[in-house]
């Protein structure tokens, strides 16, 4: 008898715990201590990483119980580790993108989590979100975003009265001043092609508007052998041709400082980079900062593109797999992983401007990036880090080709379709 009370008793504390547990509007009850766990893949490194690890602390500290596996990839052969991931139904719960059409990839094939309804949009720059928006519904969150400008020298300018150019024929105005007075006008270490693609991308989107590139990248309409692709590389190989870059840009390697080292110099005035352009000179010449300016390349005549269309890239976004155990919890995170003390700490650490509206810049360059940034209507995407790998690599070695005159514009174009027929029909 006394055996069976014992039992019995038993039984009843079970129920009662089972019933407190289902009734607790608490997440850690529902999930149990350490019953959940969350994967996050990134690709941040030095201050961007302890960003990263210190909103997923405070994630933590929120929802007790649950736990964040964190995982750094390399940024080379991430896009490929997680396309197997997807492929194989084993993605992580949140990922890193840069949005655009390689996320869009992920979307189409029913992979990624819609975010429209469970997000506030609001809390975003509009250039930051849009690259993460299709047919109006959100499959992402933004926290920092890239811009590309044009960097200059401000002394130099001074000296031969130049002002920053609103227009192209006004930009080569300037680059024929600075030729005559045996400046070089743009400084270009081209040997790893990206740095080159930023005057394809600019030119393409000047003459053929914003729609050019997703019209040929989603095959509707206008592709990438299309008469603005072919007038952008003569556009290249004319500035080539009139000496607006030094000599073999092809073979100078931007990591080793090569072009910034003409800047420094003062041998060349301009360079278009990232605003990471910034983080270098303060670290490598922190005395040329004063001589620094900025301007957004210039409209083209007769172009449908406009100057307050940048070229850049939104990163670090967070979107949730489609296929996560635990979606709306993933969502929470990547809430807080673009939250505005994850966005306040990431500007302050990396020397950036956020997507997240509400950042309080105190750095003078970044305040005027962000100014540039919010008046922006458009952000183009980097073509590499949105076309498929192979698709990526023409374009980038057909770009460097245009540099080298070892391709015409038209040979250029079209050998870009025909890899894009063969990779996205």
């Amino acid at each position: 008898m006394f055996r069976r009370l014992l039992i019995l008793a038993v039984l009843f504390l079970s129920l009662l715990i089972i019933s407190a547990c289902q009734n607790t509007g608490d997440e850690a009850s529902v999930y149990g201590n350490g019953g959940t766990t969350l994967t996050l893949w990134h690709i941040q490194t030095g201050n961007s990483e302890e960003v990263i690890n210190n909103a997923v602390a405070r994630f933590e500290e929120k929802h007790e119980g649950v736990n964040v596996e964190v995982i750094k990839q390399e940024n080379d052969p991430y896009k490929t580790k997680l396309s197997v991931a997807m492929g194989g139904g084993t993605p992580p719960d949140v990922f890193h993108s840069w949005g655009g059409g390689w996320l869009e990839n992920f979307v189409n094939a029913g992979q990624v989590r819609e975010l429209t309804d469970e997000i506030d949009t609001s809390n975003y720059l509009d250039a930051a979100l849009s690259p993460l928006v299709f047919d109006d519904k959100v499959y992402g969150a933004p926290l920092g975003i890239k811009i590309v400008p044009v960097w200059y020298n401000k002394d130099i300018f001074s000296e031969y009265g130049l002002r920053e150019p609103e227009t192209y024929e006004e930009l080569l105005s300037i680059i024929d001043t600075l030729k005559s007075n045996d400046i070089t006008p743009f400084a270009l270490a081209n040997q790893t092609k990206w740095p080159g693609a930023f005057y394809l991308m600019y030119f393409a989107e000047r003459i053929g508007g914003q729609d050019l590139f997703y019209e040929a990248f989603n095959r509707k309409g206008r592709d990438f052998s299309d008469e603005a692709y072919v007038e952008a590389g003569t556009k290249i190989q004319e500035l080539v041709e009139m000496g607006a870059f030094p000599e073999g840009v092809n073979g100078m390697n931007y990591d080793t400082g090569q072009s910034k080292q003409l800047i420094y110099s003062e041998k060349a005035a301009m360079e278009i980079q990232t605003d990471s352009y910034l983080d270098n000179i303060r670290s490598e010449a922190p005395e040329f900062e004063e001589k620094l300016g900025f301007f957004a390349f210039p409209s083209i005549d007769g172009g449908e593109g406009s100057s307050n269309h940048l070229v850049g890239g939104v990163s670090p976004t967070f979107s949730v797999s489609e296929n996560s155990e635990h979606g709306e919890l993933a969502t929470e995170l990547v809430k807080e992983l673009t939250s505005i003390e994850t966005a306040t700490e990431y500007s302050d650490h990396g020397g950036g401007v956020s997507g997240v509206k509400g950042v309080e810049y105190t750095d003078p360059f970044v305040k005027e990036l962000n100014v540039l940034l919010e008046e922006a209507e458009y952000l183009q995407t980097y073509y590499d880090q949105t076309l498929p790998p192979e698709l990526a690599t023409s374009h980038l070695d057909t770009t460097q080709a245009l540099f080298g005159l070892s391709m015409t514009p038209e040979e250029a174009a079209k050998e870009v379709e025909s890899k894009a027929k063969k990779i996205l029909e």
